[in-house]
């Protein structure tokens, strides 16, 4: 096993600046998951729950995990998915002031499933991507050469 070489000073940069998009976004779809459609910011339709931070949610932490991958280094494509559910629940449960900020529902179960399912799998297809291009130039790198008991190397 190699040791991977260190990060560069743009990638410390990149991988800090994901991490800050992970906290601000995981803190706005938080704080505006009980939208509702009752006339003070959405229009008035009955009153309805409108959990527009879900869709937030399902698309933009895959998408922190895929830049983490594809900018930084597809080993540390975890964080922004580990920092986003940490910031999440900490600060849902345990909000400003000791308050409850993440709402008894269906909505806080969605968000959380939506973007912690949503960036573990896009996390799982990076890492075993990496895995396949890493064993791909391995196995190029050797020449698939025999070696004495038949076997390819």
């Amino acid at each position: 096993m190699t040791v991977p070489e260190p990060l560069s000073a743009a990638q410390r940069w990149l991988l800090v600046l994901l991490v800050v998009d992970a906290v601000v976004l995981a803190l706005l779809e938080l704080f505006f998951l009980p939208l509702r459609l009752d006339g003070v910011v959405l229009p008035k339709l009955g009153d309805i729950p409108m959990p527009l931070t879900v869709v937030v949610g399902v698309v933009t932490t895959p998408l922190l995990v895929s830049l983490t991958g594809k900018l930084v280094r597809p080993s540390l494509s975890f964080i922004p998915l580990v920092v986003w559910v940490v910031v999440l629940l900490w600060v849902g449960l345990f909000g400003p002031g000791g308050d409850l900020v993440l709402v008894q529902d269906w909505r806080a179960l969605l968000l959380l499933g939506g973007g912690a399912l949503g960036g573990a799998l896009t996390l799982g297809g990076g890492l075993g991507a990496a895995a396949a291009r890493s064993a791909a130039r391995g196995q190029r790198d050797s020449g698939g050469q025999r070696d004495s008991g038949g076997q390819r190397g």
